[in-house]
């Protein structure tokens, strides 16, 4: 039996994090972060450089997978130092974790790709979902919808106030607590919506399943092709969630956290 049926023979560096363009551009709506002021620089600037130390060959982000031309020709700018000398960029250029870390720890390192890997082929139809919930008046899933958005957005909203920093943040994303009450949130609830007849809450979830189960697959594709042993996935924490479990059930895959490379 060849052995690496039995061991694992890729890392992944799991980091799940904020949108730091906008952090409730999800279903939550969080308060904003100073992502481009002095500190939050320095520290992505020692966060970078742990990064690089666990020598990931590739990074894969929340970019649509069939527009990698432009993806690189963004990287190669910012290589050469000319990305933010771009007046003209929109928040999300500016801001967004692919430009400020994934492009940071990228430019510290020749051999390291960035690639993306989202997929917007889905429909996420949750507003639809809460007016069937509320017509069928299930008054208690409801109410755990919205207090499971209450709580997400008041914990963060609480650690923003209270001058949380990007690990500090980055790693209450990534805490056990916060993957299962992702999970949870997506997987589980979902599927008690409505009437008998009515499916729109597994729709929801199998749509959030297909576009994980999507990114993963060309993590899987894009690792194998590339023969590489060490990797780094960047994405939303609620995907990375769902893709940590993946990893979990993998036998050839091993997850790395965040909190095993860098300190608060």
């Amino acid at each position: 039996m060849n052995s690496s049926q039995n061991f694992p023979t890729h890392q992944a560096l799991l980091l799940g994090t904020f949108h730091y363009n906008n952090p409730g551009q999800d279903v939550a709506k969080t308060k904003g972060f100073d992502i481009l002021g002095e500190p939050s620089q320095l520290e992505l600037d020692s966060i970078a450089a742990a990064i690089t130390r666990f020598q990931p060959t590739h990074i894969f982000v929340e970019w649509p997978h069939n527009e990698q031309f432009e993806l690189d020709s963004l990287l190669n700018l910012h290589r050469q130092g000319r990305y933010f000398a771009n007046v003209s960029l929109n928040d999300f250029y500016r801001k967004n974790e692919i430009f400020q870390l994934a492009f940071r720890v990228a430019s510290l390192k020749e051999n390291i790709r960035v690639s993306g890997v989202d997929y917007y082929g889905t429909e996420f139809p949750f507003d639809s979902m809460m007016r069937v919930i509320s017509k069928a008046q299930q008054d208690k899933l409801q109410d755990e919808f919205q207090e499971g958005i209450q709580r997400f957005t008041s914990d963060f909203d609480a650690m923003i106030e209270q001058g949380a920093n990007i690990a500090a943040l980055t790693n209450h994303l990534n805490s056990p607590e916060m993957r299962k009450r992702s999970n949870t949130f997506h997987n589980q609830l979902p599927l008690l919506a409505g009437d008998d007849d009515n499916f729109i809450g597994p729709l929801l979830t199998a749509a959030w399943y297909k576009r994980n189960l999507f990114m993963w697959s060309l993590i899987q594709k894009k690792t194998k092709k590339h023969q590489e042993e060490r990797v780094m996935i960047l994405l939303g924490a609620s995907h990375v969630a769902m893709i940590a479990d993946f990893i979990e059930d993998h036998p050839q895959w091993e997850g790395v956290e965040f909190s095993e490379i860098y300190a608060e």
